[in-house]
């Protein structure tokens, strides 16, 4: 039975991908003619990109859990409210199921993406070629539910919006409410960096140092 690591891949095919449209080229074309996109076998200076947008998340992800979420205005009294502080209100307002959903779309989510992008990061060069599979489905989970991140500023609008009377009662967005949205926007921008054809490249000093991918041959 041929192993994994028996497998060629595209590039050994003188294949190449199209990031856009998913077409597949011969390795000598450089501008997809479908979608006019570049073609490029791997794209080198994507871990850079995936880091520095990953750093940008964690950084924004800080304050937005420091922060007020959310600012409530009354006659009597004003109160704001954390990420965290919000989940636990409701939980003491027997909301325990609304709860559990604002804490697992705004605290596990977020923090499971940046282990996951790190992970993914690092174990392009010190990966097993056997787990490949296995990491490109985790780089399609991260994608998939990075969208659900939002959830809780999706909720501060629609209260901001609609809670606005007057000198009665007012809800407004909290300094937390746009960090996590440029945490959640970096952290997006950081997987979409993420060449995931890396993923499938063998962990071997002749393959991850090939720059300049074979020419196919051409037929008369």
């Amino acid at each position: 039975m041929a192993t994994l690591a028996h497998i060629p891949t595209a590039r050994e095919k003188g294949l190449v991908s199209c990031r856009r449209c998913t077409r597949v080229w011969p390795i000598a074309q450089s501008v997809c003619p479908r979608c006019d996109a570049s073609l490029i076998s791997r794209d080198k200076h994507s871990l850079s990109r995936v880091w520095a947008w990953w750093m940008a998340g964690v950084l924004f992800y800080i304050p937005a859990n420091l922060y007020p979420m959310l600012t409530t205005k009354t006659l009597l009294y004003t109160s704001e409210a954390t990420i965290v502080g919000g989940a636990v209100e409701l939980i003491h307002h027997g909301s325990v199921g609304i709860a559990l959903i604002i804490l697992i779309a705004s605290v596990l989510i977020p923090v499971a993406k940046f282990f996951s992008i790190a992970y993914l990061a690092l174990s392009v060069r010190r990966g097993d070629p056997s787990t490949s599979h296995s990491r490109h489905l985790l780089y399609e989970m991260v994608e998939y539910v990075g969208r659900w991140s939002m959830i809780d500023v999706f909720v501060v609008a629609i209260l901001s919006s609609l809670v606005q009377l007057s000198v009665a009662a007012s809800i407004t967005p909290g300094l937390a409410s746009l960090s996590f949205a440029l945490s959640v926007i970096f952290t997006m921008l950081s997987a979409q960096a993420f060449d995931s054809r890396m993923l499938w490249d063998r962990i071997d000093p002749d393959h991850t140092a090939r720059d300049n991918v074979p020419q196919v041959e051409s037929t008369p």
